[in-house]
């Protein structure tokens, strides 16, 4: 019989490695030229996809724009708040 020895994941590193979504919310004072041009710059969107998500935040008041990992989605939520736009991850 073979024993398996099972590492023991932290709380931290399963928040870390977990998949998280970079929500993006709506404003009042960005134009929707500023959030497409952000969200292709930022978060590598296509224009196509950049727009569609800009009007879901338009309407529906959020967009999950990006998913993926703690450390992948901070520095594009960093950049965000840097540019003035609400955002958050969950």
């Amino acid at each position: 019989m073979v024993k398996e020895k099972f590492k023991e994941i932290t709380k931290k590193e399963a928040l870390k490695t977990s998949k998280k979504q970079l929500i993006l919310y709506n404003d009042n004072f960005n134009t929707f030229d500023f959030v497409i041009d952000t969200l292709i710059e930022v978060c590598g969107h296509e224009p196509k996809q950049a727009e569609q998500c800009t009007l879901v935040i338009h309407y529906k008041g959020k967009c999950a724009v990006k998913s993926g990992s703690l450390d992948k989605l901070n520095p594009m939520h960093k950049e965000m708040i840097n540019r003035k736009l609400t955002s958050n991850i969950q």
